[in-house]
């Protein structure tokens, strides 16, 4: 009985933290600085131009313009939030 509790037990326990989710928050930074430098140094890091941005920024507008229940969501948001939706007490 007393090794049936211990495996239930162990059985809830959350497995241990291995590689970069052990480190500091600091530690992760300075690894992802050091390849972030190395990527540009061998060339191989990815720069969006103006024009590249522009054209990925267009791509997520019309994914996103898609669902219609989403934009008709931020819309009654923009509105709620806008000063023709709030009282003109203090006007």
């Amino acid at each position: 009985m007393r090794s049936e509790s211990r495996s239930q037990a162990s059985a809830h326990k959350t497995p241990a933290k291995r590689g970069f989710a052990a480190m500091s928050k600091e530690r992760q930074r300075e690894i992802s600085s050091m390849g972030g430098r190395a990527a540009h140094a061998q060339g191989k890091a990815h720069v969006f131009t103006s024009e590249a941005a522009r054209i990925a920024g267009r791509k997520g507008g019309a994914a996103v313009s898609r669902n219609r229940a989403h934009m008709a969501a931020i819309g009654r948001k923009g509105g709620e939030n806008s000063r023709s939706g709030k009282s003109r007490e203090s006007a």
